[in-house]
């Protein structure tokens, strides 16, 4: 089986200029841990996970308990906090190899880029335990 095949291709993704605050409702919006982060030309620059958010981002922001500083926090952009050393697939890779990629570089998410660097698709660690889940079951039944 091809990366292709298992990639989501609904990209969620944000600009590095955006702050923390539209990373927030983003994640609460789609219910997702990986966010892809382009530059001004639509190419991948970065990565933010929910766990990024998290350490950066102050729980008591938008509460009765939400401090100057939490909405400081909240404003602080993208870029600043975002993974920029990325492990990239291609589609034409089988999963074998992108499971070699998730082990080798301990990453989360495996984004899927094209010759011009720009992303088409998104493997997580969920992903690829869902098809050794679904082929263990088909397998014993």
């Amino acid at each position: 089986m091809k990366v292709e095949n298992l990639m989501s291709k609904n990209l969620i993704t944000l600009n590095l200029d955006d702050d923390l605050n539209k990373a927030r409702d983003v994640f609460n919006q789609h219910s997702i841990h990986h966010i892809l982060i382009l530059n001004d030309e639509e190419e991948l620059a970065g990565v933010i996970t929910d766990r990024d958010l998290f350490k950066n981002i102050s729980p008591t922001i938008g509460t009765r308990n939400e401090s100057h500083k939490d909405v400081i926090l909240a404003h602080k952009k993208i870029h600043q906090i975002m993974s920029r050393t990325l492990v990239c697939g291609q589609t034409e890779q089988s999963i074998s190899e992108a499971v070699l990629l998730f082990h080798d570089n301990h990453v989360s998410c495996l984004p899927i880029i094209d010759e011009q660097n720009k992303p088409v698709g998104i493997i997580t660690w969920r992903d690829i335990l869902k098809v050794i889940a679904l082929q263990y079951r088909k397998k014993n039944n």
